[in-house]
């Protein structure tokens, strides 16, 4: 009856706030009015499938109560098999309703910033971070969501040494953080005239997009400069100087955004890149904090720990946090990493619920 109770009381607790939403005095104050709004909505599936559980507890009783009463055979086994699917149903409502239940990371529903960088094996190691960009890009189109460019760093012979974008969309960070990580492959590369098969790597990390109200930046602190933006092998793309690059002096913190054609657009890209950094301090903290109650982390902990390997010969990719072996390499590459995420997102959830019953 614990569950029940603690719905009851989020089921007073949504209706309370939609009789708030209509006040007046509320709705004078915009940042509350969006708050409460927000909050609203992110209980509303809860409540939902509250209603949705009552009702079929209602009617499994309306059913045990024929199978009790009826004389009529043929109307007791109507309810008999009518209870059998009832009991299914709840089960299937209650596992739903748990996993709606665990506190969500409140960073999950915000924009991301990607940044992939190329590790150990040179010129392949460039290539293959050319690759990881392009997979990401192909599944952001698959979910609707946006992509902007917001600096890179180009390899000599393709691909790239580093190269950094936003994801705009929802729930984006909440999805793709379980990308963090270093992200290894093993295949042939173009530059190899023996055909032995070399390992390489790149590192992958996704950081919730930091909003204007998370964090206090003093303009004092950063010294900003521009620089023309530079195209492959360094000719110059752009005439004038609309490159941005920041420092922030306290951190040591250096963004640098060429993009855009426009000096302004750069500047508030690179701004946006900034917040996210210094907002990554804090977060970093209640990762750890969070990591220390777990045995298990899927979707955050040491970023420098090799999490896939991309295997060409074998066609395989292996996801190694939770032992995920698939044969359809190709098709991940081209995007299709749906399947992995939602894995990963599975076991995830089932350590969360674990912690969260002790």
């Amino acid at each position: 009856m614990e569950i029940i109770d603690k719905l009851e009381v989020l089921h007073r607790k949504w209706e309370e706030m939609g009789e708030q939403l209509n006040d007046p005095d509320v709705m004078a104050d915009m940042k509350r009015y969006v708050k409460l709004n927000k909050d609203y909505k992110d209980l509303e599936p809860v409540v939902l499938a509250f209603r949705d559980y009552k009702m079929i507890i209602a009617n499994m009783d309306h059913a045990r109560e024929i199978m009790k009463k009826e004389k009529d055979e043929d109307f007791r086994m109507m309810a008999r098999e009518e209870l059998d699917e009832l009991t299914l149903r709840k089960e299937e409502v209650e596992e739903g309703i748990r996993l709606m239940l665990i506190p969500k990371d409140p960073q999950d529903e915000k924009n991301a910033v990607v940044e992939i960088r190329a590790g150990t094996g040179g010129d392949e190691a460039s290539i293959f971070a050319g690759d990881l960009y392009r997979m990401y890009l192909k599944y952001c189109e698959t979910k609707g969501w946006k992509t902007e460019l917001v600096d890179m760093n180009e390899g000599t012979v393709g691909g790239f040494k580093e190269v950094v974008f936003n994801v705009i969309g929802n729930n984006a960070y909440g999805i793709l953080k379980f990308e963090s990580g270093v992200h290894r492959v093993q295949r042939v590369p173009k530059t190899e005239t023996q055909g032995r098969v070399h390992t390489s790597a790149a590192s992958v990390v996704v950081l919730p997009e930091a909003e204007e109200f998370d964090i206090d930046l003093n303009e004092k602190d950063i010294r900003k400069d521009t620089f023309c933006s530079s195209g492959p092998g360094g000719q110059s793309v752009n005439t004038t100087y609309s490159a941005i690059r920041l420092t922030h002096i306290p951190s040591g913190i250096v963004v640098s955004c060429q993009d855009e054609k426009s000096q302004i657009k750069n500047l508030a890209k690179a701004m946006k890149v900034l917040r996210t950094r210094l907002f990554e301090r804090e977060y970093s903290k209640y990762l750890e904090e969070i990591a220390s109650k777990r045995k298990t982390m899927v979707s955050t902990g040491d970023r420098s720990a090799k999490i896939r390997t991309y295997n060409w010969p074998q066609g395989r990719v292996t996801d190694h946090r939770i032992n995920l072996t698939l044969y359809n390499l190709s098709a991940i590459i081209d995007g299709d990493i749906n399947e992995v995420i939602e894995k990963l997102q599975m076991a995830e959830n089932a350590e969360r619920l674990k912690t969260e019953l002790g």
